[in-house]
């Protein structure tokens, strides 16, 4: 097209846009029409659907599996066996899934009286008669009532993270929920391996910044003497 012709009017027998057509006429130069708007806002949706898929397949694995257990406290009155009343919850073997649990759970302070909560490696019941826990014991935590909610989460990632020297004594914890206190308990292997449960229990102390004197008792002096049971080593 000359120069000329875009500076006269536009006529009936010489129109300034000389494609017949009047559909294309309304597009400018780089605008996208209906088609290719529609092509690049689902190539656009496509990658932030491949964008989210590939952030929710980055997981951080741990070392070892995990499950929480929850022992009903009305359920306790109704059975005669101890630990009848204990149900495991889930089951979790990454960083992603352990706060996805720990975000929808209730706390220590949330709990009713009489409940206790427990997150033991996997396989492993928190019983006395579990032949992992059987010739083992616990160093255990006492707390104001309502005060156990920070200490229980820097008990959790403590071993869940294996910062303990000694994690593969480690079984799991329990936090118990009374009238009067709640009690935080960390449960190891062998008893007799009087180093191991000394540096465990050091460490635990550390951790959570716990200036009271500490003292752990034998699963079997609790099973035989009950609450006479006396502490065979303290920190």
């Amino acid at each position: 097209m000359a120069v000329e012709d875009v500076q006269k009017p536009p006529t009936p027998d010489h129109p300034r846009n000389p494609n017949p057509n009047p559909a294309e006429n309304d597009v400018e130069e780089g605008e996208i029409t209906g088609e290719e708007g529609e092509d690049q806002e689902s190539e656009s949706s496509n990658a932030k659907k491949a964008a989210a898929a590939a952030a929710e397949a980055i997981t951080h694995p741990l070392e070892h599996q995990w499950t929480f257990w929850f022992d009903n406290p009305s359920a306790k009155s109704k059975q005669t066996a101890w630990g009848s009343s204990m149900r495991s919850i889930y089951t979790f073997s990454t960083v992603q899934q352990f706060w996805s649990l720990y975000n929808n759970i209730h706390h220590p302070s949330k709990l009713a009286p009489a409940a206790d909560f427990h997150c033991f490696k996997y396989k492993i019941e928190p019983k006395w008669e579990d032949p992992v826990c059987a010739n083992g014991g616990k160093w255990t935590m006492t707390f104001q009532k309502g005060k156990s909610d920070t200490c229980w989460l820097y008990t959790l990632l403590a071993m869940i993270g294996e910062q303990f020297d000694h994690g593969d004594e480690i079984c799991g914890a329990v936090v118990s929920v009374r009238r009067g206190q709640e009690k935080i308990a960390l449960w190891t292997k062998n008893a007799s391996n009087e180093a191991a449960q000394l540096s465990i229990g050091k460490q635990w102390k550390e951790f959570l910044d716990y200036n009271d004197t500490i003292g752990f008792i034998f699963h079997e002096d609790a099973k035989k003497l009950d609450r006479n049971a006396k502490n065979r080593y303290t920190i």
